[in-house]
């Protein structure tokens, strides 16, 4: 089968095919005519070759035209709640939907109408159930035709919710592109404990099929399925997500690994260093995943107490201060304020490329004169050694390439004088 090209002129997108089915209309009209009217031979030739030759034309420039066209792109703007440090973005001009980087699929509350269903056992129903689950199994739909029921989960409290998958359509802020029969689900009342205030539901940003970026470029021809994040530090300016294709000379490239058994963005380092001591050496296939609702970076136990014992070793002579949960090594503000006497954090990956983590993005102000270190333990049990939070990636531009299956990855962006509230992504 051959590929759909698609033009756009003024915003309307036609295909290749749509046009030649518009000639060979227009050809076998003509060739009537010439059958009734012999006398209009030589005219009909004539106005045949010439309407070839101008579509021809047409059809070049046209391509011309299109191949010269950068790749489409949305932009929306990011908000940090003040009192959860969850991030929402736009969607509809004026719906806030909470951002998270796991979730399977997307979802929003119910409705007072009810909305178009979803049957069992299609692509969509499959896709949104296949995933293994924390939750329970939602109860199995009795109508008839069958409606595909699913769970959606609160990231926060982990509390989840049986509901119905359905579809609408959707536009990102400041856009003019209407995404049509974008599914989620329905969403009950109890999911939206704990999450800001306000907020409609929440935008899945994963791996799965049915993540935004993913269901948005099948609508949207030469989307790429990938987007760009850069997530504010404070709730006074915006950062903003970007749709589609991003390069950035700052950005630095590591493999993403997948699991079949979760949509979650994993990468693989080879060690942790602190300062010029290592911390912790790994394989570059253990995964350390990135998610936006875990506030701060959380490291399996034993991780944890090496890695605080080496941060502390390199924060000797700064006053300490009382402990403050759920960070341990604290101390006064005023000796970190400008970051120079605090060691410098390295996710190391292969091929001598760091992730490095400044005093910005590593040490967090919780009172007047206490900063601490914004790492938190996650437990003997934790399945994963790293799970990096979100306090640890703002001011960071990450450029999430499913294209490619790879991570981009600029460190702090305030090295350069730049922030997620004022960066300017190329066009």
């Amino acid at each position: 089968m051959r590929p759909l090209y698609y033009i756009y002129i003024y915003n309307i997108s036609i295909s290749y095919p749509l046009i030649h089915l518009y000639i060979s209309l227009y050809i076998h009209l003509l060739k009537q005519i010439k059958k009734k009217n012999s006398s209009f031979q030589n005219i009909i030739n004539n106005q045949m070759m010439l309407t070839i030759k101008m579509i021809n034309l047409f059809l070049l420039s046209l391509l011309s035209i299109s191949s010269a066209q950068p790749l489409p792109k949305l932009l929306a703007s990011l908000n940090k709640d003040p009192t959860t440090s969850l991030y929402t973005m736009l969607l509809n001009s004026k719906d806030p939907y909470v951002v998270d980087i796991a979730a399977p699929f997307s979802w929003r509350r119910c409705p007072s109408v009810p909305r178009p269903a979803v049957f069992c056992f299609t692509a969509e129903c499959t896709q949104a159930q296949y995933l293994p689950s924390p939750c329970p199994p939602p109860p199995t739909s009795i109508a008839i035709p069958c409606k595909c029921m699913v769970t959606p989960r609160n990231p926060r409290t982990g509390s989840c919710e049986p509901a119905q998958l359905t579809y609408t359509n959707l536009t990102v802020q400041g856009s003019h592109f209407i995404m049509s029969d974008i599914y989620l689900s329905c969403a009950p009342n109890p999911l939206f404990k704990s999450l800001p205030k306000g907020v409609v539901g929440l935008a899945s940003l994963s791996l799965a099929p049915l993540s935004l970026q993913n269901q948005f470029s099948g609508r949207l021809p030469r989307l790429t399925r990938g987007f760009a994040m850069c997530l504010p530090s404070t709730s006074s300016r915006n950062g903003v997500i970007s749709f589609g294709n991003e390069t950035h000379h700052l950005l630095s490239y590591t493999p993403l690994l997948t699991n079949p058994k979760n949509a979650d963005y994993a990468i693989g380092i080879k060690g942790l260093s602190v300062g010029t001591s290592s911390v912790s050496a790994m394989s570059p296939l253990e995964g350390i995943r990135l998610s936006t609702v875990v506030p701060y970076t959380t490291l399996a136990t034993d991780l944890y107490t090496k890695f605080v014992e080496v941060f502390e070793e390199g924060m000797k002579g700064v006053p300490k201060m009382k402990s403050v949960e759920p960070f341990t090594a604290c101390y006064e503000a005023s000796a970190v304020v400008d970051g120079a006497r605090v060691p410098r954090i390295d996710l190391e990956f292969d091929g001598g490329k760091n992730w490095t983590i400044l005093g910005a993005n590593s040490m967090k102000r919780v009172s007047g004169d206490t900063a601490c270190l914004a790492f938190v333990d996650g437990g003997a049990a934790a399945a994963l050694k790293i799970v990096i939070g979100a306090f640890q990636m703002e001011d960071n531009l990450l450029v999430f390439d499913l294209d490619r299956s790879r991570l981009g990855f600029s460190s702090s962006l305030l090295v350069e004088g730049m922030s997620c509230s004022n960066f300017k992504f190329t066009t």
